[in-house]
């Protein structure tokens, strides 16, 4: 796992080749199908372009569309293994109904099945990692499925981030969170941010972990942390990590630091952490990073595993 974090801007110098291309046309909607770590990416774009019209979709078959958009959306399985139960049920549920699909896969059940029937698909590098470890690949695949260019070329300055800044930062920031559950605030336009940080937490480090967005968490979740003597026990546990941004709307920036001090009012730790970069992508993809290292050294302080994932593994043999 240090290793793959440590190699994770190279994935950014990577060049997705599509086959079958000449089957893809102009799409104006897209669905991504994919689960867990396979989706991240997709998510992600949402914070790089916010009027993306971008359906995440985490289910079995597929969300619903209208008739009139059949013809002008692109569904994407999005697969890391290829063996994902329920991205292999969207795609069959798009081929049935006619629609155009393309496949993003490592390879798998879906990478031979978009083989097979000819369609348009990117092969992710088989680099033996976490599907959560491979988010660089997956959306520089997507962004070329979605015929995003200049994304391409804006998003490879991610190759020369440099991982020690925030392998130092990672380590001092789990060293705060040992014992603590983490509870990831941010923006709604940075939210993909924060679900990347949570299921970093889940994943690699094996403990709860939590994320909401300002300024809903400020009309409900908030108060649950307004505790009556008897129930403080229950709350007294949590960590806070803010995850502010220069480009957020002025009074979410506000509600962050008041909700911050209110919070440590009440004897809970925060951190406020300026998510920075030449560019949104270095922005996003810093982030992500220091929350992979603070994961990481949090695994390692709990003695637990950071690669493999055996209950995920267990379920998938139960319910099969």
């Amino acid at each position: 796992m240090k290793e793959a974090i440590q190699n994770f801007p190279k994935q950014f110098a990577w060049a997705p080749k599509i086959e079958n291309e000449d089957l893809l046309h102009q799409y104006s909607k897209f669905v991504v199908a994919g689960m867990g770590g396979s989706s991240l990416g997709a998510d992600l774009l949402k914070v790089w372009n916010p009027l993306l019209d971008l359906v995440i979709h985490r289910d079995y078959g597929l969300p619903e569309i209208a008739e009139a958009d059949l013809s002008r959306t692109l569904v994407i399985a999005s697969s890391y293994s290829g063996n994902t139960e329920e991205t292999l049920s969207a795609m069959e549920t798009a081929t049935e109904f006619g629609l155009a699909v393309a496949v993003v896969a490592a390879g798998g059940k879906l990478l031979a099945k978009a083989k097979e029937l000819g369609l348009p698909y990117v092969e992710l590098p088989a680099d033996g990692i976490q599907p959560r470890m491979a988010t660089g690949f997956s959306i520089k695949a997507i962004l070329a499925l979605l015929g995003m260019d200049e994304a391409l070329k804006e998003i490879a300055a991610v190759a020369k981030l440099n991982t020690k800044p925030s392998e130092v930062a990672g380590k001092k920031l789990a060293e705060k969170l040992v014992g603590k559950v983490p509870v990831i605030y941010t923006s709604r336009v940075n939210m993909p941010v924060a679900y990347n940080w949570k299921i970093k937490f889940n994943e690699t480090a094996k403990i709860p972990a939590f994320a909401n967005r300002f300024p809903e968490l400020n009309h409900n979740e908030m108060t649950g942390f307004d505790c009556a003597p008897k129930a403080k026990p229950i709350a007294e546990n949590f960590h806070f990590i803010f995850l502010r941004d220069s480009e957020d709307h002025p009074r979410i920036g506000k509600r962050m630091a008041v909700t911050a001090k209110l919070y440590r009012d009440r004897g809970f730790g925060v951190e406020e952490i300026e998510m920075t970069g030449g560019n949104v992508w270095e922005k996003i993809f810093s982030s992500t990073l220091l929350a992979d290292w603070t994961a990481f050294y949090l695994a390692e302080a709990y003695g637990a595993d950071p690669e493999n994932v055996p209950m995920v593994e267990e379920l998938k043999k139960l319910i099969s």
